[in-house]
């Protein structure tokens, strides 16, 4: 965002599902090769659906994994997270991602697209794993090579049924019904936010937080610090897999000093670290024109009991990375959430999270796609004509780059939605890229989402959307620095999340137990 600058279809709610065993007989000096390919519809909409592929493994161990098969009526792949697709007429092989080739012996992978289709779209029959046809029982070449436990019965399904994939991103959320994901997708207690978006079919492409772990597995560094007395840098972790920050390690680092966040890990496997922004169009206060970083003592809090800290962003301070992996680009369907607070807003440009272009200029409407949380009532104050808000805020806002939209139409009106005052508040934004966006918000330390809009995106440019791959936090997409705000976790999403993954997403922020 620059400083100053019809009918809707219903989701099938009932998934298609087919599965396919196969096998191959080997010598003992040979590796076994069995498997079963479970394909999943879970949403369709005219012209389009959401589909998810779980493979399980039931032969040796493979460092690669190739599945193929023949769509029967035309259908073709459009968007694929997890795997990297080719078609050729009817037939589509998918190839492994470089984080996933890795199947153990009884162990499974899965990947989802967004494909199109024309007239009919029937479930694929037969596939192939690594050249072997899906269609038996596995025969293993002898029962000391591979434990016979890891053969499921041939009369048990497989174990689970993959969750839902993207939805249809020009459906508002409440055409989504929580229960069209089948029971079997919801992930173990212990899931957190990224793990949650995995297992409904759109996940992360960014996990930033200096709170807690996105993932139950995750054991990395959640943010890196510099101490002004000595110049020396060291990463601020977790007290455990999965846990939450090790405040105590910040504590003794900067003890007697101030200390600079200079750099949010991400905790995604594309690792898109954000460091403080070298600027933009319009200038931090940081040297040369580049932002600065946020004071790591400023924002003290507790999680579930555990010291931490979050961000404050003050005007001038901006953090960002630029040609970020695997994060949606141009009209690809995206999601974006955060836990911010009421506590700390303006109504200046722009206290966002999201995604912008990578020369940090202004590129034109549909060229963003961030959360905006602030008071601004940017077309009440910069609209022709001006179209005054209704209420002062704080809102989530969508910065679609040339407005903050809280409506297609720009400002407020909604005498239902004059401003959201929690102390810590979950922000959401979601866009299919081409007829639809979502804006919700939460208290984040209990019950759940409320949507004050979703419809349209704006006209006059904005579709199809054409965001890039920048992701931001603190500024405008041209670097405009004057906004402020707290920022204790996001993610950013590969697809358009479905409303029952966001409700699980809420329900787990709201089980952190944030406290000032």
């Amino acid at each position: 965002m620059r400083l100053n600058s019809g009918r809707l279809w219903v989701v099938a709610a009932t998934a298609v599902v087919v599965s396919a065993y196969g096998a191959v007989t080997v010598t003992s000096a040979q590796a076994a090769t069995g498997c079963n390919v479970t394909y999943a519809i879970s949403s369709s909409w005219p012209g389009g659906f959401g589909a998810s592929v779980t493979i399980n493994n039931f032969g040796d161990a493979v460092s690669s994994w190739r599945v193929t098969w023949n769509f029967g009526a035309g259908q073709t792949i459009q968007q694929l997270w997890n795997g990297t697709p080719s078609q050729s007429g009817s037939q589509v092989t998918v190839t492994n991602a470089p984080y996933n080739g890795s199947i153990p012996s009884g162990g499974t992978t899965s990947f989802g697209f967004n494909g199109s289709w024309n007239g009919s779209n029937p479930v694929p029959t037969a596939f192939t794993f690594n050249g072997v046809p899906c269609n038996g029982v596995t025969d293993y070449p002898s029962p000391s090579s591979v434990p016979p436990s890891s053969v499921p019965p041939s009369s048990v399904p497989p174990s689970s049924v993959p969750p839902s994939s993207v939805p249809p991103s020009s459906v508002p959320p409440s055409s989504v019904p929580p229960s069209s994901v089948p029971p079997s997708s919801v992930p173990p207690v212990a899931a957190l936010p990224c793990d949650l978006y995995a297992a409904g079919g759109t996940p992360c492409g960014t996990a930033h937080s200096t709170t807690r772990a996105l993932y139950a597995s995750y054991n990395g560094p959640l943010y890196q610090v510099q101490r002004s007395s000595d110049r020396a840098y060291q990463d601020i972790g977790l007290l455990s897999a999965g846990g939450y920050a090790n405040g105590a390690a910040q504590d003794s680092f900067c003890a007697n000093t101030s200390c600079t966040i200079t750099k949010i890990y991400d905790q995604t496997s594309y690792h898109n670290d954000m460091p403080i922004s070298w600027g933009g169009l319009w200038k931090g206060s940081g040297p040369n024109g580049a932002d600065s970083g946020a004071n790591a003592k400023a924002l003290p809090l507790t999680v579930r009991g555990h010291k931490a800290y979050g961000i404050r962003i003050d005007p001038g301070m901006g953090y960002r990375i630029d040609n970020a992996k695997g994060v949606p680009t141009g009209a690809q369907p995206e999601g974006v959430y955060m836990v911010t607070s009421s506590n700390y807003t303006s109504g200046y440009c722009c206290f966002d999270y999201g995604a912008g272009v990578n020369n940090h200029t202004d590129a034109g409407n549909g060229t963003m796609n961030a959360i905006y949380w602030g008071t601004a009532c940017w077309f009440g104050d910069w609209g022709n004509p001006k179209s005054p808000c209704v209420g002062t805020g704080p809102w989530v806002e969508a910065d679609l780059e040339n407005g903050m939209f809280h409506t297609n139409t720009g400002s407020n009106k909604d005498y239902n939605n004059q401003g959201v005052h929690f102390p810590f508040v979950s922000a959401w934004l979601k866009e299919n890229g081409t007829t639809n966006f979502t804006l919700k918000y939460g208290d984040a330390t209990s019950g759940g989402l409320t949507r004050p809009f979703s419809g349209p995106l704006p006209s006059n440019g904005y579709s199809p959307m054409r965001i890039g791959n920048s992701i931001l936090l603190g500024t405008g997409g041209d670097n405009s620095p004057n906004g402020k705000g707290y920022f204790f976790e996001g993610a950013v999403t590969i697809g358009y999340p479905s409303d029952a993954t966001e409700n699980a997403v809420q329900a787990n922020i709201t089980s952190a137990a944030y406290s000032f």
